[in-house]
């Protein structure tokens, strides 16, 4: 079940990749519901705030557009992907930023693996990526284990 990414998120296109992974004991509904509830990622995701998405909405839904901020940056983003508890994908943009972040849930015996894979294309991708290497491997870890410290509650 890999990724399917657009064109110009393919990996080796792209100047900045992120691929984290996480087995949580919890089933893929739980985690599911807790990952579309965008609304509530910064009552247990320290790096997103102001997450608003249009119309209302609490949960993320197919084509969804949201706006938020992520790394210190403004993101606007928009659900490209919408696959009821297996996979979930959004482009978004930001200042000199164009991203896509992916997420795939898979059942496992107990639980579940998740895989979380951003890759990201402009100037600020390429800054960070040159000075601060970790950054999004780290931040996208805390977000893993956050979803499985949640999903597991």
């Amino acid at each position: 079940m890999p990724i399917r990414w657009p064109d110009r998120y393919a990996p080796g296109r792209v100047v900045a990749e992120v691929s984290n992974e996480i087995a949580i004991a919890a089933p893929p509904q739980v985690v599911w519901a807790c990952l579309i509830r965008a609304a509530d990622w910064p009552s247990w995701y320290p790096n997103s705030s102001a997450v608003k998405i249009d119309g209302g909405a609490q949960d993320l839904s197919p084509g969804a557009q949201f706006s938020w901020r992520t790394f210190g940056v403004g993101v606007r983003s928009t659900v490209q992907e919408f696959e009821p508890c297996e996979r979930i994908a959004w482009s978004g943009a930001g200042t000199l930023l164009d991203i896509y972040h992916a997420w795939l849930i898979e059942p496992r015996p107990g639980g579940c693996w998740v895989l979380t894979e951003e890759n990201q294309n402009g100037l600020a991708a390429r800054a960070q990526a040159l000075f601060m290497p970790k950054r999004m491997f780290e931040g996208h870890a805390l977000w893993l284990r956050n979803l499985k410290a949640r999903a597991e509650a």
